[in-house]
């Protein structure tokens, strides 16, 4: 049986401050379409974790299925209401990891060497999931199939498209976009665009 959360925001502060509502989903990447087979994708999980493992195609079908019926806002002004998407909650990940005291931020890793980062307290929100569909279609490589990682609440860069990998940490480092001038957080109603990240930590240059 799959889980339905809605988390869409009240009417009244539905939109955040800056964005304007669209029907259309815009395709927005940096570089080309990568294309990922399901037979081949794998998620590595690790960093500060008790449990470091890598999952299959197969594996991740097996566990358990979440919806999360939410709106997406974009860093560069556009929001979509009303999408649902389907995929597998972290939960499940999260405890067969083992996540040790000491974590406190997650990297996110996806293809092409694109990397994300969120606050752990941001990345366990019920919400998030590795979707796999979205509106009950499969989602396309564009879109960033075969999966990608759903943080509803924070502007979508964050939910990194073709997900590979996840690497707990005891700190907050920058990734690709953060580390181009994008907010460390992202929150749309607060309109964490842009930041300015430590230069300290972009000397230790890319991880992995």
């Amino acid at each position: 049986m799959t889980s339905r959360l809605d988390v869409r925001t009240p009417e009244a502060s539905r939109l955040p401050p800056g964005q304007i509502v669209t029907q259309k989903w815009p395709v927005l990447h940096y570089g080309t379409v990568p294309r990922v087979e399901r037979t081949e994708w794998r998620l590595e999980v690790g960093g500060l974790v008790d449990h470091p493992f890598t999952l299959t195609w197969d594996e991740l079908l097996k566990l358990p299925r979440q919806e999360s019926l939410c709106d997406i806002h974009c860093v560069t002004r556009w929001s979509r209401y009303d999408n649902l998407f389907s995929g597998i909650p972290l939960a499940p990940i999260i405890e067969r990891a083992g996540l040790r005291p000491e974590a406190t931020h997650v990297l996110i890793h996806a293809e092409q060497g694109f990397t994300t980062n969120l606050p752990l307290a941001d990345f366990v929100m019920p919400a998030n999931l590795l979707a796999l569909e979205h509106n009950g279609e499969p989602l396309t490589p564009e879109h960033g199939g075969p999966v990608r990682l759903v943080v509803p609440h924070l502007y979508f860069w964050k939910s990194a498209k073709w997900l590979k990998g996840l690497e707990f940490l005891g700190e907050d480092y920058p990734g690709f976009w953060e580390q181009n001038g994008y907010h460390m957080r992202g929150d749309p109603w607060g309109e964490e665009r842009y930041g300015r990240p430590d230069p300290m930590r972009m000397r230790r240059g890319p991880r992995r």
